[in-house]
């Protein structure tokens, strides 16, 4: 458990054997974020798990039936003051990093930006909001030395030939 100055603690949980030991730059990304946003103080608690937990776990709270990268779970938001859970999947960092160029631990990293983002208000759910979160997972991003890859969105003529649009990137 680190405590930040201003009044934010993270905490980690590593329920996976192949995490990584130094988890500072996770850290370091939950605690800039937390120092832009409005909160003055906040507690949150970042835990590294498998596909197989955090398919548990998006089934029971999300009734999502498939392992994805990261939840966030908003636990108290009060008067200055953030309460909030991430769960990351270490399988699943592993598995895209490859497809998009980086190590596991920037992918890793991506997901604890993206949901801490989510955790002080930030949404992704229209494209305008998927925009603006994408543009602040960038800003964070960049102060590592890093610049996510997205999918090209694509051509408008095109139609998914499963009638399903495919999964977006984060």
């Amino acid at each position: 458990m680190t405590s930040h100055p201003r009044g934010y603690t993270v905490d980690f949980a590593v329920e996976v054997d192949d995490a990584p030991d130094d988890q500072s730059r996770l850290r370091e990304a939950v605690s800039n974020i937390l120092e832009d946003s409005e909160y003055q103080s906040a507690q949150i608690s970042v835990a590294i798990v498998d596909d197989s937990t955090i398919h548990d776990l998006n089934r029971r709270y999300l009734e999502h039936d498939y392992p994805t990268d990261v939840l966030s779970f908003v636990l108290a938001d009060d008067q200055g003051h953030l309460e909030g859970q991430l769960v990351v999947s270490l399988d699943t960092a592993t598995a895209q990093a490859s497809e998009y160029g980086w190590s596991r631990e920037d992918e890793l990293l991506l997901y604890v930006v993206h949901g801490t983002l989510h955790l002080v208000g930030y949404d992704d759910a229209t494209p305008d909001d998927r925009a603006e979160m994408r543009g602040q997972e960038t800003r964070v991003l960049k102060r590592f030395g890093l610049a996510p890859r997205y999918d090209e969105p694509a051509p408008p003529t095109a139609m998914p030939t499963n009638g399903v649009d495919e999964k977006e990137r984060t």
